[in-house]
């Protein structure tokens, strides 16, 4: 399957506190365009974590670069850096623990210049229902009924004016 240049993003940035927010706004940007509402905070607080180790363990004064991209199926966000030394995931949690957490997959891979750690989503393309009109619900008008009439009283149906539904008002009885 072919990523359309839309469900692709990468920046080569130098990691500080500011730079980290200003990242997380972006990818939830991104992430609301792609129709990926549900994977924004999960997303935003891995990639947080990402990028905060790199401040941490290779430093201020390098770069890293920053790839998000959603095949359609899954999404993937790597961070790619100049370190040396390879990440490893703690037992008292944090760091990578929360990125696994976080995420379906993950993992660090060794390149000429450093390392990449990056993690997957399974976050398939929401499906949009087609709206189809519905039939308007009855009104009011449909539920009134003309009153039901009483046949108890043959006699009183009898007397009733013609044209009319409602029986005639009944007499009192004669005194003997």
């Amino acid at each position: 399957m072919t990523v359309p240049l839309d469900r692709h993003y990468l920046v080569e940035l130098q990691v500080s506190a500011e730079r980290v927010s200003q990242q997380r706004r972006i990818i939830a940007a991104h992430l609301r365009h792609w129709s990926l509402e549900l994977h924004i905070r999960p997303v935003c607080r891995a990639v947080e974590e990402l990028l905060t180790n790199v401040q941490r363990h290779v430093g201020d004064d390098n770069t890293c670069v920053l790839e998000l991209r959603w095949s359609g199926r899954h999404l993937t966000v790597s961070v790619a850096d100049s370190g040396a030394e390879m990440p490893r995931l703690l037992h008292e949690g944090g760091g990578l623990s929360r990125v696994m957490a976080l995420s379906d997959s993950w993992g660090t891979c060794r390149t000429a210049e450093g390392k990449v750690v990056w993690f997957t989503r399974y976050a398939q393309e929401p499906q949009h229902i087609a709206l189809v009109p519905l039939p308007p619900l009855p009104g009011v008008r449909e539920f009134r009924r003309p009153p039901a009439v009483v046949t108890d009283f043959p006699a009183a149906a009898a007397a009733a004016p013609a044209g009319t539904d409602a029986p005639a008002p009944a007499q009192a009885p004669a005194l003997v």
